[in-house]
């Protein structure tokens, strides 16, 4: 029986998706292709009907999940630098940093993907630059070029300091570390 084209097209969207929450939990190297495929409720001989190989897949959803990331933060936050200290409060809380699988793909992804594909790593910097580019436009409503390069180092700091957090033991080190996350990241935001 052959299914309808949006049939496919609805089905690759759901790989990608589920991918991406499993990329993020148990990281690239983890993940194999039957393990995103059963995620997915598909087997793994249909993988290649959708991707030509471990690598677009990933990519695709290294795509996805930053974009998704800007659409339902970034794009959703106030104008302003009321907008990034939504941002700030929202990324440093323990519900983000406690839900791997469904929180921020540079946290849970950047060590991989820097030794990634060439593609893995295109499909992160163009996210990276469109969200880093939705902070510039907080900072500098009037020329947002201008902050590019401050909004850069606060998603740097953003990451950084998320995945150390994960990555303690001590949790209420790591719950101190998030509070001490948000003034650094605010401090940032005003420093001139």
């Amino acid at each position: 029986m052959r299914y309808a084209k949006e049939h496919k097209q609805e089905t690759r969207k759901r790989i990608i998706a589920t991918a991406g929450r499993r990329l993020k939990r148990n990281g690239i190297d983890g993940s194999g292709v039957a393990t995103l495929m059963k995620d997915a409720g598909l087997t793994n001989g249909a993988f290649y009907a959708y991707f030509a190989s471990k690598d677009e897949l990933v990519a695709t959803a290294v795509a996805d999940q930053m974009r998704t990331q800007h659409e339902n933060i970034v794009a959703q936050a106030a104008p302003g630098r009321a907008g990034l200290e939504q941002m700030v409060r929202w990324y440093f809380s323990t519900e983000q940093r406690d839900s791997i699988e469904n929180g921020c793909p540079n946290a849970a992804l950047l060590d991989e993907i820097g030794r990634s594909t060439d593609r893995t790593r295109q499909a992160y910097t163009d996210g990276a630059l469109v969200l880093i580019d939705g902070f510039a436009v907080r900072l500098a409503p009037h020329d947002p070029p201008s902050a590019r390069l401050k909004s850069l180092s606060l998603l740097g700091m953003l990451a950084g300091t998320m995945q150390l957090s994960r990555a303690l033991t001590n949790r209420q080190l790591a719950d101190q570390l998030l509070e001490q996350g948000i003034r650094n990241a605010l401090a940032l935001l005003d420093a001139e």
